[in-house]
């Protein structure tokens, strides 16, 4: 959403050691004996627990006082209305509002302890850079403010809720850029040892990963896991997972929308990890993953081989031959004219021809003479990457679409890749230790906070 926002870590939340336990859908997996973690952390927790006081698992608190800071039940409203958008207007069940409720509410703390520690540090986010952001993220959404204004309050939600969201990221990437980033440091060797290591592994594959990351503890392990499960099953009915990783997830790659970037397998430090996404397809998610300190949820965006040139980044120059069918038409009579629209386009010798032949069939031309391969379809791009120039696809449609082909009349093929060089990678290995302690300052900050719940 910000796009002045610096990416403060790749991978570097997502590093844990070896065996964590993958969990299949539902099924929680075997986990060490609590009350040994328990006194390896130094507490002194029985075997045999007896509560003297009674809880009800379903309560929930509607609003808090954060170091005197109110969050009221409008503002976690107004904030659940924008995930619910995001998820396209999909039915959200009871135990599912409560959840997301609660997760939200949890948000707006955090947010409300980094607005609060970025003014007590005297880092200022001025009005003016709120409202510039908000109107770039307006414009990307092919709207103008006033415009994105009424949207926001048809929703539920409100421009305030929205600014507020911008105000937290820009406090938080500004103090990040003042009281961390000028104190990491990373040796010239330390570069040389990662760019040696990706020369000698050209032809492998390399990952773009995006993640959200719960954190739990003995005592909410179960509640976390259930929420997890829910927003795996949400992003599956179709929410965006880059939004719920801005409003979920816990890890530094929250504010660009859970994106860890290009990178190999072995950079997760977690062979659980490395498994779950070996067996995943581009567009495909996995999860919930139990790794030491919650839950992961991962999504493979792309993969591609390190130096070797993705065929998919060829630029293809291509016609759109098409036809549409009369309303009323029957399913026979429209596959009648579909074969015979494809019979007389392959007759069409070249681009050259292509407009005066889809003139006398009464079809309509669209040319686009630079489009990656990998913009198309999937279903597309496997057959328009094995074409000679002036070749076509097979026919596509439907009854209410028409029927259509696409001619290809020019490729470049991408030059293979260099891989990324020194300056990238130093930049990588930074924004991964940013990331590491932008985490340690936030949980210092939710430690030391006077925290008030109302009923």
């Amino acid at each position: 959403m910000i796009g002045s926002a610096r990416r403060f870590s790749k991978f570097g939340r997502i590093a844990a050691t070896a065996g964590a336990c993958l969990l299949a859908a539902g099924i929680a997996g075997a986990q060490d004996n609590p009350n040994d973690a328990a006194a390896q952390a130094g507490f002194n927790i029985p075997s045999d627990i007896k509560l003297l006081g009674k809880m009800d698992p379903n309560q929930r608190h509607a609003t808090a006082k954060v170091n005197g800071a109110i969050i009221t039940g409008t503002d976690v409203d107004q904030r659940v209305a924008l995930v619910i958008a995001a998820n396209e207007g999909a039915k959200v069940s009871d135990d599912e509002m409560q959840a997301l409720r609660l997760q939200v509410l949890r948000n707006l703390i955090d947010e409300t302890l980094e607005i609060q520690e970025a003014k007590a540090q005297d880092i200022e986010v001025k009005p003016d850079e709120v409202e510039q952001n908000y109107q770039r993220l307006a414009t990307r959404q092919g709207k103008s403010v006033e415009d994105m204004n009424k949207y926001l309050v048809s929703l539920g939600s409100s421009p305030a809720s929205l600014k507020r969201q911008i105000e937290g990221e820009l406090a938080w990437n500004n103090l990040i850029q003042r009281n961390i980033q000028p104190f990491v440091n990373v040796s010239g060797d330390e570069v040389k040892e990662v760019y040696n290591r990706i020369q000698s592994s050209k032809g492998t594959s390399e990952y773009n990963i995006g993640e959200i990351f719960l954190s739990d503890t003995p005592q909410t392990r179960d509640a976390v896991f259930q929420n997890a499960k829910k927003i795996v099953d949400q992003i599956k009915q179709g929410g965006n997972f880059a939004t719920y990783a801005r409003q979920f997830s816990e890890a530094s790659t929250a504010a660009v929308g859970g994106q860890l970037g290009w990178i190999r397998l072995e950079q997760l430090q977690n062979p659980t990890l490395e498994a779950a996404v070996q067996q995943l397809q581009p567009g495909e998610l996995v999860g919930p993953i139990e790794i030491p300190g919650g839950f992961d949820i991962l999504a493979l965006i792309d993969k591609r081989q390190i130096g070797v040139a993705d065929p998919r980044d060829a630029v293809l120059s291509l016609k759109q031959i098409s036809i549409d069918f009369p309303k009323g038409i029957s399913q026979d009579e429209a596959k009648k004219r579909a074969a015979s629209f494809a019979d007389a386009v392959k007759a069409i010798h070249g681009c050259g021809e292509a407009d005066a032949a889809a003139k006398a069939l009464g079809a309509e031309v669209i040319d686009n003479v630079q489009i990656q391969a990998r913009q198309l379809p999937g279903a597309l791009q496997q057959a328009i990457l094995q074409l000679n120039i002036g070749q076509t696809t097979p026919p596509f449609g439907s009854l209410t679409e028409g029927i259509r082909v696409l001619m290809l009349c020019g490729r470049d093929d991408p030059k293979t890749e260099a891989g990324p060089d020194l300056d990238t990678i130093q930049s990588q290995l930074e924004d991964d230790r940013i990331g590491k302690r932008s985490q340690r300052y936030l949980r210092d900050l939710r430690r030391d906070a006077v925290i008030e719940y109302d009923d």
